[in-house]
């Protein structure tokens, strides 16, 4: 485990899945987090949770789309525990699963301005604290489609494309201070933006394989979390500007043989618990 004493954190879209598991995670290395989330009860509970374990937590509802909400939550680390280290723009929604022209303009925006506009000024606020303090290290987490084209999630995937260029770009503008900015695709995580999918009406079979695929390739949020805890720590500084993933390949074959065993002995494998919930589309809506 990394040592981050005396470091402060904020996480945003901190209170479930990947978030939660990363604000834990920092925690039990020693770190002061902050966690956000849209949701007051949300907060409350993660907040509650954390330090009923022992661990140094407050946080704040609020939308990251809005500027005066992400000031207020740097300013809430900053009250609250003194100072502000490490920032992580975790927050971010799917949108439905299906064709472009069928995911509603307002859902798509929704996307847009939570995986886009969230990440900008959640970059910008921690970026204005760490140039005046000289220090400070920001994660921004990729997801599928930062590297190529994803038909069907067309919504989702181009934002995390433009979240890799817009954070290089922003390292390179940062090469000479000791800020360090990084990229980090968690892979495929076991939390609900996986296992709770909206899929538009007509497109359901399109997922049939979906329990199998989440099966070999997805992993417990706590993996990609602990990995997180050593960007945010001094082992990474001077390291400004890197993409950053989990390999995959050693779990989808350990998984695979589960798979194979099974078979050959006849047994059942548990069941992956995913809830696949039809929504109207753009084209039926309009109707």
């Amino acid at each position: 485990m990394v040592d981050l004493s005396g470091k402060v954190a904020v996480i945003t879209g901190g209170t479930r899945g990947l978030g939660y598991a990363i604000a834990l995670e920092l925690a039990k290395s020693g770190a002061k987090v902050v966690v956000g989330s849209r949701n007051e009860k949300s907060v409350q509970i993660a907040v509650q949770s954390l330090q009923s374990n022992g661990y140094s937590a407050a946080g704040l509802a609020g939308d990251v789309s809005d500027l005066n909400y992400i000031k207020q939550l740097a300013g809430k680390a900053q009250e609250t525990f003194g100072r502000l280290d490490i920032w992580i723009n975790n927050a971010g929604i799917a949108g439905a699963y299906g064709p472009t022209l069928e995911i509603p303009i307002s859902e798509y925006k929704n996307v847009l301005t939570t995986n886009i506009t969230g990440v900008y000024q959640g970059s910008l606020v921690a970026m204005e604290v760490f140039s005046r303090q000289g220090t400070g290290k920001l994660i921004n987490i990729l997801g599928r489609g930062w590297n190529g084209p994803v038909p069907y999630q067309n919504a989702y995937a181009p934002t995390k494309a433009w979240g890799k260029n817009f954070t290089l770009g922003l390292a390179k503008e940062n090469e000479n201070n000791r800020i360090n900015i990084f990229a980090f695709n968690p892979g495929m995580v076991l939390t609900d933006l996986l296992t709770k999918v909206h899929v538009v009406e007509g497109y359901e079979d399109k997922l049939k394989a979906f329990p199998m695929v989440i099966r070999l390739l997805a992993k417990p949020a706590e993996i990609p979390a602990r990995k997180v805890a050593w960007l945010a720590s001094s082992a990474t500084d001077n390291m400004n500007g890197k993409v950053i993933q989990i390999p995959f390949v050693g779990q989808a074959i350990a998984v695979f043989l589960q798979v194979f065993i099974a078979k050959i002995f006849n047994q059942k494998l548990p069941p992956m618990d995913i809830e696949i919930e039809p929504v109207p589309g753009a084209q039926s809506s309009n109707q």
